[in-house]
């Protein structure tokens, strides 16, 4: 069983800039984040679309978003 909660995109990009990403530029619902040590992030979500478990690993390992950090 994951430890990641369902949470809305909203909440989760919220949870990114709190630990140190910048949106970079933006495109519609396409953000591009940076933060400094690591690869761009390419944040696809519109503000109220409900991302998964699943989804917010991946997002996790990408970013080193923590599941405490939501």
């Amino acid at each position: 069983m994951s430890n990641w909660p369902s949470a809305k995109a909203k909440r989760v990009l919220a949870a990114l800039l709190r630990i140190g990403w910048q949106v970079k530029r933006q495109n519609g619902s396409h953000r591009i984040l940076t933060r400094s040590g690591w690869t761009d992030y390419v944040f696809a979500f519109h503000d109220d679309e409900e991302i998964g478990p699943r989804m917010l690993a991946r997002i996790g390992k990408k970013t080193g978003l923590q599941p405490g950090d939501l």
